[in-house]
């Protein structure tokens, strides 16, 4: 199962560089917004305010390039102020004729924040690795206690709540792990991972059509944009449809499974197991076969090798 770092809230920060470049008529700023990672922020919207007493105002927007530029302004100073989202920050600019004012902004974890807002990000950040950790260690409880108060300081944390989820299970928390993965689901409809958690909670109480349900959204999501679902989603939906004895749909499921994956060793288990409840016992042999050709040494083995003995030809 895998977890998560605190994605914080990220503030805009701001580098000025101004470029002597060739003689302008008029003042102009332009600039680049990328985020922590240096890919382009696109639709970035940059405000520039006069300050001189000229309430010279101007707005625009960041291009697919992350790019941004405005002509026509008078020399002076100005506030430039870039937002995307609930991002911000406003640094002073100088404008004169025939130099134009470059800027260079960057989205970075602790950029723009105060001393004291930087060092409880950075506390924050030290917490959210140390209680990774423990979690990735099975320890639990440590981890709960870590992410729990990560969440009372920054509720918007989503990989908090997802993580909290995946330790309450690991508890047989199942009230409170069903908790964790709808707070994720209200923070980012579109988790494929969080309606996963839901779906293996819900199966874990033997509420199969909710599980059901659940598992479905997450097929959805995780094959968004156009992809197929993957294979575990697939797989986690057979799982689903077998424990409430829907065989037939089961079936489906892993076939699909075995066919994004064709070295998922569990999905060729089940497919033969849902043959062979189906009393379609050729197909259970070719998937028994599958199983021992993905893995010969696998936990389901001997199990497998003992059903193909057994079986007729």
């Amino acid at each position: 199962m895998r977890t998560y770092l605190i994605r914080g809230a990220l503030a805009v920060a701001v580098v000025i560089v101004v470029a002597a470049s060739a003689a302008a008529q008029s003042g102009i700023i332009r600039g680049k917004v990328v985020d922590a990672q240096g890919q382009v922020v696109d639709g970035a919207t940059v405000q520039i305010e006069g300050t001189d007493g000229r309430q010279q105002k101007a707005e625009t927007k960041t291009n697919r390039q992350g790019e941004f530029q405005q002509i026509g302004l008078q020399s002076g100073n100005y506030n430039v102020t870039v937002s995307k989202g609930n991002l911000k920050q406003a640094l002073r600019a100088n404008i004169t004729q025939g130099k134009p004012a470059e800027l260079a902004f960057q989205l970075a974890p602790s950029s723009g924040l105060s001393p004291e807002e930087a060092k409880s990000m950075a506390a924050v950040q030290e917490l959210a690795k140390a209680s990774v950790s423990a979690l990735n260690a099975g320890r639990t409880d440590e981890a709960i206690k870590g992410f729990t108060d990560i969440v009372a300081k920054v509720p918007t944390c989503a990989d908090c709540y997802y993580n909290l989820g995946v330790a309450y299970v690991k508890t047989m928390r199942f009230d409170d792990a069903e908790a964790a993965y709808k707070k994720v689901i209200e923070l980012r409809p579109e988790s494929a991972d969080a309606w996963t958690g839901l779906a293996n909670v819900y199966n874990s109480q033997k509420k199969f059509d909710l599980a059901s349900q659940a598992s479905a959204q997450a097929a959805k999501f995780a094959g968004a944009g156009g992809a197929a679902p993957s294979a575990d989603a697939q797989y986690n939906q057979g799982v689903i449809l077998w424990n409430a004895g829907k065989y037939a749909e089961a079936k489906t499921q892993f076939e699909a499974a075995v066919k994004a994956d064709p070295n998922m060793a569990m999905a060729y288990y089940q497919l033969g197991m849902a043959n062979l409840n189906l009393g379609l016992i050729p197909d259970a042999r070719a998937a028994f076969t599958g199983y021992l050709k993905a893995a010969p040494n696998g936990e389901k083995a001997a199990e497998v090798q003992g059903f193909l003995k057994q079986l007729p030809q």
